[in-house]
């Protein structure tokens, strides 16, 4: 009786009629968008025989059971379309994007779902400055008369840190930032003393600059390399990460790379994620062989972004969590 009651409950949707129809009308103005300029929509697995190896991303597993599968094989599903696109952008597909469901595992709260949409996309010929001056254009566009881009800054990850922490970011230590955080009194998570210094920054990305970037379209760049993810390097000293990151309306959106095609220095960031797992008692995970031998064979010169359709309601509708935008969240599905 108690499973019956708890339906009786739940069966409706978290999300008012108003914000499905909002969902509906916004991607049907980014296909139109991406309908004019000529990018290919196109459809790839959810499930995978890779995962990410990404200490901080947490795949989904499955078992398939099939034919040719040897009784059972271990499967992941997708935290990103970006290995399969990069295949077939590898196998000459031109500028392509994607509308798909993701999953990460230990991930819930009021920005976080472990089923979420994607919007991911892909342009030959730009790097990672061309891409945001897309993203803004797309966001101003779909936006107009809904929620309105009015405002839209630029800063370099130092420059942002330093303004709003006093920190810098390339020349600081975890216990400069732990003291930091403990001289404003914000709490530090548990598990943190031997953690690494991208995790301090990320923290203090989260408790202490977010909260601050107030209305408005936010790119941040030059992230550090150790924070390259699947992005290029850029020279300098210190040498950068060619990735940025958008905020709108102090939510982040969207994390988009000039993006790496040196298969020799993909798998290295593989095999080192791998070790970074092992370090903190993570298993280590299969490469994806099938994107490397794409490197291989040669990527195009590109750029790609994630953008969260799930976030970007979420600010456009003015609603608190993602609850308000999603049909049915994990509870109710």
């Amino acid at each position: 009786m108690a499973d019956q009651s708890q339906a009786d409950r739940d069966w409706r949707p978290s999300a008012p009629l108003a914000a499905l129809q909002l969902r509906a009308t916004l991607l049907a103005r980014i296909r139109a968008c991406f309908a004019r300029k000529h990018v290919m929509e196109v459809d790839t697995p959810a499930l995978s025989a890779a995962a990410t190896t990404d200490p901080a991303i947490h795949s989904l597993v499955t078992t398939w059971h099939g034919p040719g599968s040897d009784g059972a094989r271990r499967c992941y599903l997708h935290t990103s379309p970006e290995f399969p696109m990069k295949r077939l952008l590898a196998a000459g597909s031109g500028d392509i994007y994607q509308f798909c469901k993701v999953f990460r595992d230990e991930e819930r709260g009021d920005l976080h779902s472990p089923e979420f949409s994607l919007l991911e996309w892909y342009r030959t010929g730009f790097d990672h400055l061309d891409l945001m001056d897309e993203v803004e254009q797309l966001l101003t566009e779909i936006l107009a008369d809904i929620a309105p881009v009015r405002e839209v800054y630029h800063w370099t990850y130092r420059d942002l840190f330093m303004e709003f922490a006093g920190i810098d970011p390339f020349a600081v230590s975890a216990a400069d930032i732990a003291a930091e955080l403990q001289r404003n009194r914000i709490g530090l998570p548990v598990g943190m003393d031997d953690a690494p210094l991208d995790a301090w920054l990320d923290l203090v990305m989260t408790r202490v600059i977010e909260p601050r970037l107030g209305q408005g379209l936010v790119f941040v760049r030059d992230f550090p390399s150790s924070q390259a993810a699947l992005a290029r390097l850029r020279s300098g000293n210190p040498p950068v990460a060619a990735r940025f990151e958008a905020w709108l309306d102090g939510v982040e959106i969207a994390n988009g790379f000039h993006e790496l095609a040196d298969a020799g220095e993909q798998r290295q960031r593989f095999m080192n994620d791998n070790t970074r797992r092992r370090s903190t008692g993570l298993q280590p995970l299969p490469a994806d062989e099938r994107l490397l031998a794409a490197l291989q064979s040669g990527l195009p010169d590109c750029a790609g972004v994630a953008l969260g359709i799930d976030r970007l309601l979420m600010v456009a509708s003015g609603a608190r969590c993602l609850d308000e935008v999603l049909a049915f969240p994990v509870e109710r599905a």
